[in-house]
């Protein structure tokens, strides 16, 4: 083959090389890697998941593990301090990412959820991960940054990992994180306008606690968390809409597709008085009932009202009946379902460039039939999907097409040294 038949998509994101230092169980790793899917297998604990949460960090926000930044670095022989190094492909040609914490420092963030129940919606990235000796650091090209809100200008990345295996069964505030993640794959401006709301809201509710009645101070957080409220809900269902849209393509494509077709809607009244009115009017009825539940809210403690109280209803299109009752297969193969049509929308939006994907521990619930569609899913996409497994044998149908790497006690290997085929 040329060489020319070996480069990837120009069109295309993808991690070239990767370098970990003290980040969990590794001491220093190095991988280099190529445009093609990349299967990583290993015993349990081997560190599999511990390489996708470092590339999930490549992009804007706390990972995939969603938590504190002084829970990463490596315990036994680190200084407190890791470090995420990747040269990476994007629409704009390559570029180096850095990220990571120094040595001794402590993470000033803490996990959206951990602040309140708008996923994905404390602060802007940019504004509130600042670049200090305390905070995460971020360089691109070796330049300092700001914080991880830079990152989406580089990297698309959507992930799957086992905690999401109850995304149908769980409580609301995980499937409006799971939609949040996706809004912001496109549009990272939401996480301003979520992060005004949340911030107002916690005003408000601390002013309720602390037994304050003063209307002008009340009302003008109330018209904060009206505005941005409502701005919100007309995002989550702008991408609702969108996502609705290409469930639809895929099923007119392939309407035996192993991943069955959903129906999903939101639920709430905010996005229902959004719905049957103009956005003015529509905040103009928040900011209504917002003043009118002040006392209800003070005995609760909390808002009881607006987008952080609204969930994703999702239901299985050819059996008619709700995700949530389906079996564990079928509630796998749902959700793979919802994250394919993710990814096919971001390739539309991305100039043919389809996300990396990170899918951690994939294979389990799917039966073969399932497995073997997934993976032709993923090279249709021309995705560098990173995928983990205890069972190698499990990626058997994507010998010649992927990389595949062997990690026993944080040591990984290279399993196939051959040539892949192109894309």
């Amino acid at each position: 083959m040329t060489s020319s038949e070996h480069s990837p998509n120009p069109h295309s994101l993808w991690v070239e090389r990767l370098a970990l230092t003290n980040f969990r169980s590794y001491g220093n790793v190095t991988l280099e890697t190529s445009a093609e899917p990349q299967v990583i297998a290993g015993a349990n604990g081997a560190g599999k998941t511990n390489l996708l949460e470092a590339l999930s960090l490549l992009a804007p926000g706390q990972g995939m593990r969603r938590v504190p930044f002084a829970e990463i670095p490596r315990a036994n022989g680190g200084d407190g301090g890791f470090a995420v190094a990747a040269r990476v492909h994007t629409l704009n040609g390559i570029a180096d990412i850095g990220t990571g914490l120094r040595a001794g420092a402590v993470s000033q963030g803490r996990t959206v959820e951990e602040e309140g129940e708008a996923a994905g919606a404390r602060t802007s990235d940019r504004n509130g991960e600042r670049n200090s000796e305390r905070g995460r650091i971020v360089r691109i090209d070796g330049v300092a940054q700001t914080g991880s809100g830079v990152l989406a200008d580089y990297l698309e990345i959507v992930w799957v990992t086992p905690a999401m295996d109850g995304l149908f069964t769980g409580p609301a505030s995980e499937r409006r994180r799971f939609l949040d993640r996706l809004i912001l794959c496109f549009d990272p401006a939401y996480r301003t306008i979520a992060g005004r709301f949340e911030r107002a809201m916690t005003a408000r509710n601390r002013l309720l606690s602390d037994g304050v009645r003063d209307n002008a101070q009340l009302s003008g957080f109330e018209r904060v968390m009206a505005e941005n409220g409502i701005a919100v809900a007309a995002a989550r269902l702008e991408a609702v809409s969108a996502m609705a849209s290409v469930v639809a393509r895929r099923k007119a494509r392939d309407p035996n597709s192993a991943f069955p077709w959903s129906e999903f809607k939101l639920e709430g009244a905010i996005e229902d008085n959004l719905a049957a009115m103009p956005a003015v009017e529509a905040e103009d009825a928040y900011a209504r009932i917002l003043r009118d539940t002040r006392e209800r809210d003070r005995g609760a403690g909390r808002t009881l009202d607006g987008p952080h109280r609204s969930d994703l209803a999702v239901g299985h299109g050819p059996k008619q009946m709700a995700a949530r009752l389906c079996s564990t297969g079928e509630q796998k193969a749902l959700l793979l379902g919802l994250v394919l049509a993710h990814a096919e929308l971001l390739t539309e939006r991305q100039e043919g460039a389809a996300p990396v994907l990170l899918l951690d521990e994939i294979t389990a619930h799917l039966d073969v039939h399932r497995r073997a569609a997934l993976f032709d899913e993923i090279l249709h996409l021309k995705a560098q999907a990173w995928m983990t497994g205890t069972d190698a044998a499990a990626f058997d149908a994507l010998t010649g097409k992927a990389r595949f790497w062997a990690v026993d006690e944080a040591r990984i290997s290279a399993q196939n040294p051959v040539k892949l085929s192109p894309f």
